[in-house]
């Protein structure tokens, strides 16, 4: 076997120099390893030098100086919004995160005086909206409002272009759209609401805007006025009008006892929803006061039929029917004909609104004669038996007077006289008041006054006229003898039924009263303060022509015995006036009446009914007004359970002999 090799040795040479140090000595650097042939090379055969990258530390810096700078400014901000504009930034905030509304209280009933509601009030609600929430913007819609108002429209029975102006309106968060409307409107909006919501919802899930038009659509709970009788009583109640204030009758009048005072919330809210949590304040409403009438329903629906009833037989223009307590002044009805539906006011017309009785005024012809004998019995010029001769005809300052028929002279008694309705009987009776005309004028003008005309009622009720009495002074020369039985002077329906009440009551004058008294929230009653009482003629007085009325109607000659009542002694006056067109100023037509008390005897109601303008059929007082009231006293006696009389009627004379 050879011998092995021995190893080499390496002999250490110089050291490696740089590329820089190979250069400036020009040596040649050794040759460098060969890449790979998969590697990139030159043209001439070698790879070339690897890249190097530059210090990231400048770069670094750059980055961290613009950053400093972006923290700085929010920083900057942060202490402005939360130090320095903290307040106002929180303020609007609030502003426009928390919203107020006014909780309305609720109105007070009005009933009659049994308790029965004749005015009561239901839930409801305002339907408001938020028009921020309309814009595009939050609604996510170009023409949200458009949109929302055609939605609306129908259901709320408003005009579209309205509730666009109102969605619209800039600046603002708060609108209503409709008042008082009924749960069941509330209901199809908030049904419509959940299908929007529903649907924009739908839609972000699909990646889309998610617009929903209804959104800012909202609510506030209220009351609606309602009156369960419909036309019953409508002239004494008036209405409420569409933002919740009494509109005419004692709606208006008492406005103030029955609106009680309205409560405030606020709370915060958020898409349209209220955010239980977020914290609130709430004012409680205080209700109002119910307040009781002096009225009666059922008699007030026996009037108000009757009255309706005979004004559409005759084809007249309107009537009324007073129905008064003789001895405390209460009104038990007032009733109108034709009247309305406070519950649909877009179906009255304007003649009917209001209260006839207590605003229109017109001539009371005969019934007014009552006042006059009154004077005369007062004043000792006459007594019943007094005899009395009646001409035809009578001339007396510029004309020449007559009654409502032709007759051959007539020998009355002043019995007779008031009986038979005679005119010229009436002015030869008060013309004995004093010792010339001008005396008697005065003295009959001072017992006017006295039985309350030519001034209002007391009631209080808005539109109330106090009717028309001029002073003697003025009166011209015809008028001194009409107006002793009833043309030249106007009254209202309730002050004529005042005047035979005050007879019927001793000839004390108790001031008439619609109010019994108040409820307040607490439940407490108050009674209404006590009318007024003034003595206009004596008690004997008051029952000698309270049995000469009674000759009225029980006797064959009188002229209301239609008014009679089986059972009952019936005392009445009757009348026809001549009446005058409030459009044209002029005599034209008539006004129909009949007014008076029961029982006879024992006092204790007084019916009152005028027609005005009966155009078809009988025109006479006695004719078509003396059977409303034998109706309407038939019905309330008996409601009121008032016993039959226990006695007969005097039946005074009404004739006499010549030479007796």
């Amino acid at each position: 076997m050879p011998p092995k090799e021995p190893p080499r040795r390496r002999v250490p040479g110089p050291a490696r120099p740089r590329d820089g140090a190979n250069r400036r000595s020009g040596a040649r650097p050794p040759a460098r390893r060969p890449r790979p042939a998969s590697g990139r090379t030159t043209a001439r055969g070698r790879t070339p030098s690897s890249l190097r990258l530059g210090s990231p530390r400048p770069r670094l810096r750059l980055v961290s100086l613009g950053l400093t700078l972006v923290m700085l400014v929010f920083v900057a901000r942060l202490l402005q919004v939360q130090a320095v504009d903290a307040t106002a930034y929180a303020a609007k905030a609030e502003k426009n995160r928390y919203l107020e509304y006014t909780v309305a209280a609720e109105r007070g009933e009005i009933t009659d005086r049994r308790g029965v509601a004749l005015a009561t009030s239901v839930d409801a609600h305002n339907i408001t909206a938020d028009p921020k929430m309309f814009t595009p913007e939050d609604s996510k819609a170009p023409d949200a409002p458009q949109q929302a108002a055609a939605l609306l429209a129908p259901i709320l029975g408003k005009d579209a272009d309205e509730l666009v102006e109102k969605l619209s309106a800039p600046g603002s968060r708060y609108t209503v759209l409709a008042y008082r409307q009924t749960p069941q409107v509330w209901k199809q909006i908030k049904d419509l609401k959940s299908v929007f919501a529903e649907k924009a919802l739908e839609d972000e899930r699909k990646g889309g805007k998610g617009a929903n038009v209804l959104a800012g659509v909202l609510q506030e709970p209220t009351t609606k006025r309602v009156y369960p009788n419909g036309e019953l009583a409508a002239g004494i109640l008036g209405f409420v009008s569409a933002d919740g204030k009494g509109g005419g009758g004692l709606e208006s009048q008492l406005d103030k006892e029955l609106a009680g005072e309205d409560g405030k919330i606020r709370y915060a809210q958020a898409g349209g929803r209220r955010v239980p949590t977020a914290g609130g304040s709430e004012v409680p409403a205080v209700p109002g006061s119910d307040i009781e009438l002096t009225i009666d329903r059922d008699i007030q629906w026996a009037a108000q039929k009757a009255i309706s009833d005979q004004v559409a037989e005759s084809k007249a223009d309107r009537g009324y029917v007073i129905v008064q307590n003789t001895r405390t002044g209460e009104l038990l009805a007032m009733a109108n004909a034709p009247g309305y539906d406070p519950n649909d006011l877009s179906q009255a017309t304007s003649a009917s609104l209001g209260n006839a009785a207590l605003q229109d005024v017109y001539e009371p012809g005969s019934t007014s004669k009552v006042m006059s004998m009154a004077a005369v019995l007062e004043e000792k010029a006459a007594t019943p038996g007094t005899h009395v001769t009646v001409p035809n005809r009578l001339h007396r300052g510029d004309r020449l007077f007559k009654d409502d028929v032709d007759h051959p002279t007539w020998y009355l008694t002043l019995n007779g006289v008031l009986a038979k309705s005679s005119n010229i009987g009436t002015i030869l009776a008060t013309g004995q008041l004093g010792k010339d005309q001008a005396e008697s004028n005065q003295i009959l003008y001072s017992y006017l006054r006295k039985f309350g005309l030519g001034a209002k009622s007391g009631l209080g009720y808005p539109g109330e006229s106090p009717g028309l009495l001029a002073h003697p002074k003025d009166w011209s020369t015809s008028q001194q003898y009409t107006i002793p039985f009833g043309q030249g002077l106007s009254v209202n329906a309730v002050q004529a039924a005042s005047v035979f009440s005050t007879i019927a009551n001793g000839g004390v004058r108790v001031a008439p009263t619609l109010v019994r008294g108040t409820k307040g929230p607490d439940g407490r009653f108050t009674a209404a303060e006590a009318p007024e009482e003034t003595r206009v003629v004596s008690e004997k007085t008051a029952k000698t022509l309270a049995a000469m009325l009674e000759s009225v109607v029980d006797d064959q000659e009188g002229t209301g015995t239609k008014a009679a009542i089986p059972g009952y002694r019936v005392a009445g006056k009757t009348g026809t006036a001549n009446r005058v067109d409030p459009v044209h100023g002029v005599y034209k037509g008539y006004t129909a009446s009949f007014a008076g008390f029961a029982p006879a005897d024992d006092p204790q109601i007084t019916v009152y009914c005028a027609i005005q303008n009966p155009t078809k059929g009988s025109y006479f007082g006695g004719q078509i007004c003396g059977p409303i009231y034998k109706q309407v006293m038939e019905f309330a006696l008996k409601t009121l359970q008032t016993p039959p009389s226990g006695s007969k009627p005097p039946r005074l004379p009404v004739s006499f002999k010549p030479g007796e």
